[in-house]
């Protein structure tokens, strides 16, 4: 345990929301929901002022209307969100090297190194707030603690636009009188079958043995839960994040049958996956893709490569096969609600070649060049005659935005 309270985790407060509000300031002390405002459109984020009316994230629109019918929806620009993060971000590395982003507008960070360049970790983190107000206008919630666990949970009892340390001594009396879903991995069926057992609040659980613990929820999480129950949580503020998987998904506006048009969201969802293996200096061995009929009915298939790639048109290629096998091309189609391309089992770019004949070479040519023009240009500086023409279909705006 630290002896002072020096790991941080900073959120910011309704990011999307916030970052809208700058440039809509008449909006201000309104409920302000960023969604879509189409039949099938979920909310990214709401005002505090929405949220007192129940309106929450990834809600549906039409409930978070029906909870507040004077509810304004501002159109999501994901593109605003990133700008700011980045610059979020930069002013968090004026502080410390020692960053973990989570999200767009999370991260923690260490900062028992700048103690003697900024004061304490109080001081560091009143200074953070008001450089982050001063140069973005956005407002942020700090928790400050000796582990990540606590610090974060510090954070969202300080929202909106607040300041918790809790001091390491003090761990155990911050923690214990929590309810038990508060804890992390503790989603609504771990917590019906912990409070099946008379298990209400973390220090409840702090004191039930492992042994009896793991018949509740199983020998990972039943060691995970009882480490952090009891305030333990040796994990570091990590600089360097290992992706599992890159991917991306669409939910349609109406329940698609048209072959055609989900071969072009595949393309889509392939360039965009793909985009992202090469700026990450990363092949995928593996291709998965999932797709969700009108019924909600989830399915999802894969498919390992001989080759790693990060190519578009292998990735494409093996997406428009894997949803050929659930979808024949001489069947009627069922209806789609929504459509995944994710890569698997990543490995660094050229370390699984093994072969002496590359057949993506030439498919690679054409990235490096669609790449180069996408640097100079941006994202829509050059793109596939596929994908011309609005997004109307696509109305989940959460599966617009690239994650992290």
């Amino acid at each position: 345990m630290r002896r002072e309270a020096s790991i941080l985790h900073v959120d910011m407060d309704s990011f999307f929301v916030s970052v809208e509000l700058l440039d809509r300031p008449e909006l201000v002390g309104l409920p302000v929901a960023a969604a879509h405002d189409t039949q099938r459109s979920v909310v990214s984020s709401a005002s505090y002022e929405a949220r007192r009316f129940g309106v929450r994230s990834a809600m549906p629109v039409a409930r978070a209307k029906q909870l507040c019918p004077q509810l304004v929806l501002v159109t999501p620009v994901f593109e605003k969100y990133r700008v700011a993060s980045r610059k979020i971000m930069e002013i968090f590395r004026e502080f410390t090297p020692l960053v973990e982003p989570l999200s767009i507008d999370e991260a923690f960070l260490d900062v028992a190194g700048s103690l003697r360049l900024f004061g304490s970790p109080i001081d560091i983190a009143r200074q953070l707030r008001a450089r982050v107000r001063d140069e973005t206008g956005l407002p942020a919630s700090v928790g400050l603690a000796g582990t990540k666990f606590i610090a974060k949970l510090a954070s969202q009892r300080a929202k909106p636009d607040g300041i918790l340390e809790i001091p390491p001594a003090r761990t155990l009396e911050f923690l214990h009188p929590l309810p038990i879903g508060a804890m992390w991995g503790v989603g609504a069926a771990t917590e019906r079958a912990l409070k099946s057992r008379a298990i209400h609040t973390v220090a409840d659980l702090a004191r039930e043995p492992l042994d009896s613990l793991r018949r509740i929820v199983g020998n990972a999480s039943a060691e995970k839960l009882h480490e952090l129950a009891n305030g333990r949580d040796s994990r570091g503020v990590e600089t360097t994040r290992i992706e599992k998987s890159i991917g991306h998904e669409e939910t349609f506006a109406t329940d698609i049958t048209d072959r055609t048009m989900i071969e072009r969201e595949l393309l889509r969802l392939s360039t965009r996956t793909s985009e992202r293996l090469r700026d990450a200096a990363i092949e995928a061995r593996t291709i998965a893709i999932k797709v969700r009929w009108d019924t909600f009915e989830t399915f999802t298939r894969s498919r390992t490569l001989p080759e790693p790639t990060n190519t578009t048109q292998r990735v494409y290629s093996t997406a428009r096969e894997l949803f050929e096998s659930l979808a024949p091309a001489d069947r009627a189609m069922r209806p789609v609600r929504l459509i995944g391309v994710r890569a698997e089992q990543l490995v660094d770019a050229g370390s699984g070649s093994n072969s002496l004949w590359n057949e993506d070479e030439q498919w690679q040519a054409v990235d490096s060049a669609v790449d180069e023009v996408r640097e100079k240009f941006g994202a829509s500086g050059l793109t596939s005659a596929r994908l011309l023409g609005g997004r109307d279909e696509v109305v989940d705006p959460r599966s617009l935005q690239d994650p992290g």
